[in-house]
């Protein structure tokens, strides 16, 4: 389409608008016009706004099942040809995704019955901000809550249990090692200073705190654990180890095992997303470019390996492949994690190399057979949580439908901006 007939249309999808009262109704179509133009001028055909209004609609199905607050009220999972949520308090590790799915929603629809209900359940966490002695997941718990939350609100409150948590999650940093200390309540039944692929996560919420208030060893800290795991992580081919277990008295590494993976020398999937993540956020806190170079090796391995689908299975080498579950949220994570990274890409084909990926990720997820629909009220189906403990395989899993909610945010801030620029 040219430029002048290009700005017609906009004009008369502005003159259309004007005649609309409603907010709601107007977003939606003006979301769906921006989608359309964008389709028109070569950008993917991908509909972002029909997989987030189907999204919004699963979280208020969700809201339904337990609105009120209190003890075990926070929807984790949905097991396998089951339709109701296991609960769990805000102690879990999961804790912070369901609230992070309604600030999600309410960014995407405005609806204000949905600020509500994430204030509400952002709120049961509190707790959390001031305790480390339980789990190290400060990053997923807080960030994804109270984190949100701040940037939509900018609730001074907010701040405040966000640097908290920070100073909080540093507690568990042991210098000697130079990474922070996972599964604290485990030390002794795995003989060490234990670091896992998934601490990346929580990298996030010490780089936030280091730039709005908090101390800036906190940033050193997230550097220091970034690099190590950089270095001790991962193998020739950039697969990376589950845990890692450092001497905890000299900080020498000891071994390399897992503990959700098929063995200690697989390639767990989600443990691989949470690296393609974690580097790609350090680099977007620091600049570094030794993070962005890092970032796209481990995103290599993975994609060098993905099935045609481009949904992994639980474990790349898993010896049952193709007979054993896949896992959607490992995809979810890592399609989001792709359209960040191929934001920094300076080369024009690696950016939409990247994209491309990540746009061929959300449309394998968003596939019928992937989506619970009139399954269950969660999101997702498929993804496998601890596959060695049968728990929570091919099931509907809340940080799946999170980082899934993510991905078509910001694959939809994208194609805005896209449009943006073009007129």
């Amino acid at each position: 389409m040219s430029g002048l007939k290009y700005k017609s249309m906009l004009c008369k999808i502005k003159a259309v608008c004007c005649g609309i009262q409603d907010k709601n109704r107007l977003l939606v179509l003006l979301m769906s016009c921006l989608f359309y133009l964008s389709g028109i001028n070569g950008q993917t055909a991908f509909n972002v706004n029909k997989q987030l209004l189907y999204c919004v609609d699963q979280v208020k199905k969700t809201l339904k099942a337990d609105t009120q607050p209190g003890m075990n009220n926070i929807p984790r999972s949905i097991d396998q040809n089951k339709k109701a949520w296991k609960f769990v308090d805000y102690k879990d590790w999961t804790s912070g995704f369901w609230p992070g799915e309604l600030w999600y929603a309410y960014q995407y629809s405005h609806e204000p019955s949905l600020k509500d209900a994430a204030e509400r359940f952002s709120n049961e966490l509190k707790p959390l901000a001031f305790n480390a002695a339980y789990d190290h997941d400060l990053g997923f718990q807080i960030n994804c809550s109270f984190g949100n939350g701040f940037l939509l609100t900018q609730n001074k409150e907010y701040k405040k249990i966000l640097l908290a948590a920070a100073d909080t999650l540093a507690t568990l940093y042991n210098p000697k090692v130079g990474t922070i200390l996972s599964w604290p309540r485990e030390v002794k039944s795995l003989g060490g200073h234990n670091t896992i692929m998934d601490n990346m996560m929580n990298l996030e919420l010490l780089f936030w705190a280091s730039k709005n208030g908090g101390s800036k060893k906190l940033y050193d800290i997230a550097v220091s654990h970034a690099t190590k795991t950089m270095k001790n992580h991962f193998r020739k081919d950039y697969s990376g180890y589950h845990v890692i277990v450092y001497d905890s008295l000299t900080g020498k590494k000891i071994k390399g095992i897992t503990h959700q993976g098929y063995s200690d020398s697989s390639m767990w999937a989600r443990g691989q997303s949470w690296a393609i993540y974690g580097f790609t956020m350090c680099y977007r806190e620091t600049r570094n470019p030794i993070y962005l170079d890092f970032a796209q090796k481990v995103a290599g391995i993975y994609l060098k390996r993905l099935p045609k689908d481009m949904i992994p299975y639980w474990d790349f080498d898993d010896k049952s492949i193709p007979n054993t579950p896949k896992d959607v949220s490992a995809a979810a994570v890592t399609a989001s994690a792709l359209l960040e990274l191929s934001s920094y890409m300076t080369d024009k084909t690696k950016q939409e190399f990247y994209k491309e990926k990540a746009v061929a990720m959300l449309k394998g997820i968003s596939e019928p057979k992937n989506l619970s629909g009139n399954v269950n009220d969660a999101i997702l189906l498929h993804s496998t949580g601890h596959k060695p403990h049968n728990s929570e395989v091919d099931a509907s899993i809340n940080y799946a439908d999170y980082y899934y909610m993510e991905a078509l945010m910001r694959l939809k801030k994208m194609e805005i901006n896209s449009v943006k620029h073009k007129t």
